[in-house]
């Protein structure tokens, strides 16, 4: 924890110096800049700059951004105190209006002083808007080559004609393979120095060999032995992490054979290329196998990542298999033999190449073949995703199931379009729409996978909880490898280093939303600072609630009252330090405060109104917590107090929520706010015969023998009046704890019963005497015979019964 708040704390003040250390950069070389902002313009305006050219004066043009935008910060702390100092002289005169000539010449002199030092900051803004035109136009300038490219139409490859250039081309690339193998030239001399590479050759190939083929076939069964003696909270977790030894072990193996054949030195300008290119198809095999392996395994280990037909399973991992050994293929002929085309040029590939001249249709051809390969099992692959929802269960699906079923209708459609783009000869917009669509699912799959492994971790620090796999904290990390993975899906799709580089930039400038500009930096240290204010408030509450106040004589409600107005005052310097902090215009919130008073004077003036009337609660305390009250209708004890609310528990343990603003606008009954004596009132009433001044006696014994009636004032007995049946006596007493007054008036009443019984004085009832007429009834004759269930006649025996 300890550790954690330094980092925190350190973050913040990295944060918090930037712009100091910004202030104290040198002035800079407005000259040097000129010269490479007119570059710049040359090469625009020429039209015929190379690539590498345009992207040096880029990188050029990057670095004085930077520097320009320092710039905009120089001589911060004087600025502001000289602010500060005018406005000490007071605010200007108005138009016509003199003031002292001591003060003006002040005035006129901070202000001169002012305009010098915010020269230099006019200046970096003038040079930091001409160098993002410059920026901006030179991006312009490489995305419309890139267009122009990528659109370019090539040899159709299925004229006959293309087939024969491709067929030639595979002579070609054989003969010249076999002539460096056969070489006579060399060979002799090649041999000689072999003799003395060869231990060291050979140790590396035979570990190679090793590592491909037992060490792969170890580390394929090495998870299902591991999980089998894992606990059931940590056995998807093993398995998942020793999974990823099937692309380590394997890549391992790659690496020693091609150090092995290159210790020969036996590779020369036809086989180096292709040795330089293998270790990235092979992480693009070995990755596309273990993908196709975790996510449509033969058997799951722990649970089914995507709850699919076992044919289908089955069939969606072998089209992963043959895309992977597609896309190996495709990436060492499209890097090491193939002229680069296309999005190869998009990602800057400068791999060196075989010596060999190819032919724009026989490169055509090569790149349809593997297109249409990788298109068949993209298209099959698609096939099975989009089934995954066509099922009787399929609302109850998690999310996945609909992401892939998107994508795999959209895989059909995108592999058509890309095979019709290749067939008419624009092959690199074929290539464009195939392979960073495969990688684009694979992407996606290996996102699920991430997901899981996370929940499965949460899991198994919480010892396999119930529910700790759908928490909030593996959804929020899942949340938050989707947002990291944005940049992956922009480089797949053609976005370099630049591009992204560039984005950042912009996305650090920030926006503005009313005159206050947010950015990153500015938004992680309004949170980081206002969570640290946060924290140390919860602290202090803490600390007063249970160490400092309950050694003080405040009662309960004040006590929370005070913990309370601790806790708002402390949110509210949090948030102020925040704002501060992050570098927020106050006045510009100001001004948007200001228009959102009428949406509050409006639509929220009873959320304002409630949060006032906390506010009085708390400082008035009219009602604590504890209490007793009266309040709507609603009777019971006051839980808590909170600025838009009181919760009150009633007497049969419901919790009633009532507006703070009903408890200050209405009349509201403290029964216990002062103190817990109160009066009860109990009503007797006995028979005209009953001797009244024995019944008075009676009951006032009674009374006085509760243990909670006071003495002080005593409780009294009186006699209130005559009514029809009886004669009215009420028993008025004070108790010490007016919350059992319920009990005390059922044993009173308990105890009336037993001594009028006694006594023999009785307690009048009312009897009343029901009359039927029988002529009122109909005669048997008359309207036919009596109905017992007629209407009438069970109106009748209703009447009797009352």
């Amino acid at each position: 924890m300890l550790r954690a708040l330094l980092a925190v704390l350190l973050t913040v003040f990295t944060l918090l110096v930037t712009p100091v250390v910004a202030q104290e950069s040198q002035a800079l070389d407005y000259d040097a800049w000129n010269r490479v902002s007119e570059r710049a313009e040359r090469l625009l305006d020429g039209g015929d700059a190379s690539d590498e050219a345009l992207s040096s004066t880029r990188d050029a043009l990057v670095q004085w951004r930077g520097r320009f935008q320092d710039g905009q910060n120089v001589n911060g702390d004087r600025i502001g105190a000289i602010r500060q100092q005018i406005e000490a002289l007071g605010p200007p005169p108005a138009e016509g209006a003199s003031e002292d000539e001591e003060i003006a010449n002040r005035r006129g002199e901070l202000n001169k002083q002012l305009s010098e030092l915010q020269s230099p900051r006019l200046a970096a803004v003038e040079a930091l808007s001409q160098v993002n035109s410059l920026i901006g136009r030179l991006d312009e300038e490489r995305a419309e080559r890139q267009a122009q490219e990528m659109a370019r139409l090539a040899p159709s490859p299925l004229l006959p004609s293309s087939w024969s250039e491709a067929g030639k081309t595979g002579l070609e690339l054989a003969e010249g393979f076999g002539k460096e193998l056969v070489s006579t030239e060399e060979r002799e001399q090649k041999w000689q120095g072999l003799r003395e590479r060869l231990p060291a050759a050979l140790a590396y190939i035979i570990g190679a060999l090793a590592l491909l083929t037992l060490g792969r076939r170890w580390i394929g069964s090495l998870p299902s032995r591991l999980s089998a003696r894992a606990t059931d909270h940590s056995r998807a977790v093993v398995a998942f992490i020793t999974s990823l030894g099937q692309i380590a072990i394997p890549m391992l193996g790659v690496f020693l054979l091609i150090r092995g054949l290159k210790e020969t030195a036996l590779p020369g300008p036809w086989t180096t290329p292709l040795l330089d290119v293998v270790p990235q198809a092979a992480v693009i095999l070995f990755s596309g196998l273990w993908l196709g392996r975790t996510l449509f395994p033969r058997r799951a280990i722990a649970y089914d990542t995507l709850q699919m037909r076992e044919a289908d399973r089955n069939k969606a991992r072998r089209m992963t298999i043959l895309l992977s050994v597609t896309y190996a293929v495709h990436y060492i002929l499209a890097y090491a033999i193939l002229p680069p085309a296309g999005i190869y040029q998009l990602h800057g590939a400068s791999q060196d190449r075989v010596p060999l001249e190819i032919t724009e249709a026989s490169a055509s051809v090569w790149h349809f073949a593997l297109i249409l390969v990788a298109g068949l099992a993209l298209f099959r692959l698609g096939t099975v995703l989009r089934a995954l929802v066509k099922r009787d269960d399929a609302s109850a699906l998690p999310l996945r199931h609909r992401i892939l079923s998107w994508a795999g209708m959209l895989t059909r459609i995108v592999i058509v379009i890309a095979l019709l783009f290749a067939a008419t000869g624009f092959i690199n917009l074929g290539n464009l729409f195939t392979w960073p669509w495969a990688l684009s699912i694979a992407l996606i799959g290996v996102l699920i996978l991430l997901q899981d492994f996370t929940a499965d971790l949460f899991s198994m620090l919480k010892r396999g909880e119930e529910g700790a796999r759908d928490g909030l904290i593996p959804l929020l990390i899942g949340f938050l490898l989707v947002l990291l993975s944005i940049p992956l899906f922009m480089v797949i799709w053609g976005s370099t280093g630049t591009d992204l580089s560039e984005l950042w930039t912009r996305i650090q400038t920030g926006m503005s939303f009313g005159g206050i500009r947010l950015s990153p930096g500015s938004v992680l240290t309004f949170v980081v600072v206002f969570t640290i204010g946060y924290m140390l408030t919860r602290g202090i509450q803490g600390g007063l609630k249970n160490s400092i106040l309950p050694k003080t004589r405040i009662d309960a409600g004040g006590q929370n009252a005070v913990v309370s107005g601790v806790g708002y005052v402390g949110i509210f310097l949090a948030g102020l330090m925040a704002v501060t902090s992050a570098g927020i215009d106050l006045s510009s919130i100001a001004i948007v405060a200001g228009a959102l008073s009428v949406g509050i004077g409006f639509g929220l003036q009873n959320i304002v109104s409630n949060f006032v009337s906390g506010i009085i609660l708390l400082i008035e305390r009219p009602v604590s917590v504890g209490d007793w009250i009266d309040a709507g209708g609603q009777q019971g004890i006051v839980k808590r107090i909170s600025v838009r609310s009181t919760e009150i528990e009633t007497f049969d343990r419901t919790e009633v929520i009532v507006p703070n603003s009903d408890l200050i606008s209405q009349p509201v009954t403290n029964w216990t706010r002062h103190s817990k004596i109160g009066r009860i009132i109990i009503p007797v009433g006995v028979s005209y015969d009953a001797d009244t001044r024995k019944v008075a006696q009676i009951l006032r014994d009674i009374i006085e023998d509760q243990p909670l009636v006071t003495i002080d004032p005593a409780p009294s007995v009186l006699f209130r009046g005559i009514s029809v049946d009886t004669l009215n006596f009420e028993i008025r007493a004070f108790l010490s704890d007016i919350g059992s007054g319920l009990g005390v008036t059922s044993e009173v009443y308990h105890q009336i019963v037993e001594r009028f019984k006694a006594e023999g004085i009785g307690v009048p009832f009312t009897t009343r005497d029901n009359w039927s007429k029988a002529a009122d009834l109909p005669e048997a004759g008359e309207h036919g015979p009596a109905d017992p269930t007629a209407p009438e006649f069970r109106q009748d025996e209703a009447d009797d019964g009352r």
